[in-house]
């Protein structure tokens, strides 16, 4: 089964799997990992704050905006 999940919120919207991209791209290039290294990875939108909060492993934690 293929699925997408989108947000929506004021004229805006994102597919999941850009933000999933842009927390991989902060993983290697700014925090200097391995993508092999991620385990896991949950998000949590804010589309209210236009925010998305990240957690890598259970303890690497951090967040952008959209």
């Amino acid at each position: 089964m293929k699925s997408n999940v989108y947000v929506e919120y004021q004229g805006i919207q994102k597919e999941q799997k850009d933000f999933v991209t842009t927390a991989k791209e902060i993983w290697v290039k700014q925090l200097g990992n391995k993508i092999k290294d991620i385990e896991t990875l949950d998000l949590y939108v804010k589309p209210e704050e236009h925010m998305v909060y990240y957690v890598f492993n259970d303890n690497v934690k951090g967040n952008f905006s959209f």
